[in-house]
């Protein structure tokens, strides 16, 4: 079944109901919504010969429009490629090449200046220019075609990794993936109404695009931020205007917008739901989260290869004060969605006992199809009917799974195991400490020596000798720091994940 059902679905039931804003400004109802996304289908087909399985890139900032393209583009059964608007127009020259799209919707359509050179017949077209409007010029029909019939296994979204270690890989995501994605949502993250406003303030290419689709089918409108991005002042004043704001976020964000609630006074008012993921939340920080804004953050760990759907952690959950583990839930992932397995594996992906760390495979109706035209990665990654996912965990006797570290960060000195993760969550309970990123670097003796760079609060003074004294009351004193490194901001991707790759080469120079 095509995703772009439930558009086409709500469309005719809900007709009237508020679709997109700009900001607090009506841009469309669910009517206009469909009309125009089945019009952008048509125009891509007729204008652009594009087909059933062709794929379309999305180079752009957040708009009301890249959710039209992206619904017109999946209306006739095209596959979207999109790609993160702060990316190089190098890097995304490549993404475009390797996926062959026949298309790509930037800003203003003139990003590239040979994209020829790099895929034959691709073409440029800005969302907000004649060659598009043009095409939605039957958008104030009344009657428009259902979308095209698919089968559930065909690509819908061909997302590419970050690629932090090497060219990315385009994950393809099926229509069921994502269907399956969707309504997990509502059994094992947060409740879908038609009176939420899900906002849009970390990039439609990646998480927050990704789950538009269960707020399209229960009718909820779509705000995108004037500002297109995340502005944490903005936040709080579409919150207070519109009630009921529901918004995906990375834990750097919900920093931001922490670190402006405490100078504002503001406590979440307006605000339903923050849906954080994408990188760790550690304990200190949910527990401020918590004191400043109350039970409104749910949780979600997943990867782009099971989108969004490995583990969840409902809000009641994260706010839970009274279970005997309360606080080691909180600092988890939570327990595996309704659409999966997850399992806790050793090297030759046998079960590991309870609490002891291990790789963490997931299979079930979200893990994707494979990588776009690579065969070898394919098959590495997925064994015996399992995602491999690369991250390293252990799970409780009530299945909740905490994550220790990617598998390529752990450290190893004097042949001992260390985990970054549990030296970043003892120096951030000292006050003075706003962020921290631990990596391992080379040591003649050891192996390797545990190094932390460390992100103060603003007007705070902290020495080296302060934190080793710190550390020495939290953790055992193999796996404290023997460099620290204060530095005024960590290094992050475009999708606010830390590049510890680029920390390591700082800590060897």
């Amino acid at each position: 079944m095509n995703l772009a059902n439930w558009l086409h679905h709500t469309g005719l039931v809900r007709p009237d109901a508020p679709a997109l804003r700009r900001g607090e400004v009506l841009h469309a109802t669910y009517s206009t919504f469909a009309q125009r996304s089945c019009a952008v289908g048509d125009c891509l087909r007729s204008r652009f010969g594009i087909r059933r399985g062709d794929r379309v890139a999305l180079f752009a900032k957040n708009s009301a429009e890249y959710l039209e393209v992206l619904y017109g583009a999946l209306w006739i059964g095209a596959i979207i490629v999109p790609i993160n608007h702060k990316l190089h127009p190098r890097e995304a020259a490549w993404i475009i090449g390797n996926a062959e799209a026949r298309l790509v919707f930037t800003d203003d359509g003139r990003i590239f200046t040979s994209l020829s050179d790099v895929v034959a017949d691709c073409r440029e077209i800005g969302l907000f220019t004649e060659e598009l409007v043009g095409g939605l010029g039957a958008s104030s029909r009344t009657t428009y075609s259902a979308p095209v019939a698919v089968e559930d296994d065909e690509v819908a979204w061909l997302f590419y990794t970050s690629g932090t270690t090497g060219r990315p890989k385009g994950v393809m995501t099926t229509h069921k993936n994502l269907r399956m994605m969707a309504t997990s949502y509502a059994l094992d993250v947060d409740t879908v109404s038609c009176r939420d406003h899900v906002l849009y303030a970390a990039p439609m290419s990646h998480g927050a695009g990704l789950y538009n689709f269960q707020f399209v089918r229960a009718g909820a409108c779509h705000v995108i931020p004037d500002s297109q991005g995340f502005d944490a002042a903005e936040i709080e004043k579409l919150a207070r205007a519109l009630g009921s704001l529901v918004f995906f976020a990375a834990p750097t964000m919900i920093m931001r917008l922490l670190k402006h609630a405490q100078s504002s006074g503001y406590r979440g008012e307006g605000i339903r739901t923050i849906v954080y993921g994408g990188g760790p939340m550690y304990l200190a920080d949910i527990n401020n989260a918590l004191d400043l804004f109350g039970p409104r953050f749910a949780q979600i760990y997943g990867q782009g290869e099971s989108p969004m759907t490995i583990t969840a952690m409902p809000r009641d959950i994260v706010a839970d004060a009274e279970h005997p583990r309360a606080e080691q839930r909180r600092a988890s992932v939570g327990t595996a969605q309704s659409c999966v397995e997850v399992r806790v594996v050793d090297q030759a992906m046998n079960e590991r006992p309870v609490g002891e760390v291990g790789e963490v495979v997931v299979r079930g109706d979200t893990v994707m199809k494979g990588y776009w035209q690579n065969e070898a990665a394919t098959a590495e990654t997925l064994v015996e009917g399992w995602l491999k996912t690369g991250d390293l965990g252990s799970m409780d006797e009530d299945g909740f799974l905490t994550l220790t570290d990617r598998s390529k960060d752990v450290i190893i000195s004097g042949g001992t195991n260390i985990y970054p993760r549990e030296v970043e969550e003892a120096l951030l309970t000292n006050e003075k400490v706003f962020e921290v990123s631990v990596v391992g670097s080379p040591h003649p003796e050891w192996g390797e020596e545990v190094v932390a760079f460390v992100v103060l609060n603003e007007g705070t003074a902290c020495s080296t000798e302060e934190l080793d004294a710190w550390c020495k009351t939290q953790i055992a004193s193999f796996k404290k720091p023997k460099r620290y490194i204060f530095v005024p901001e960590l290094p992050k991707n475009s999708y606010g994940k830390v590049l510890k790759t680029s920390l390591r080469e700082q800590a060897r120079a």
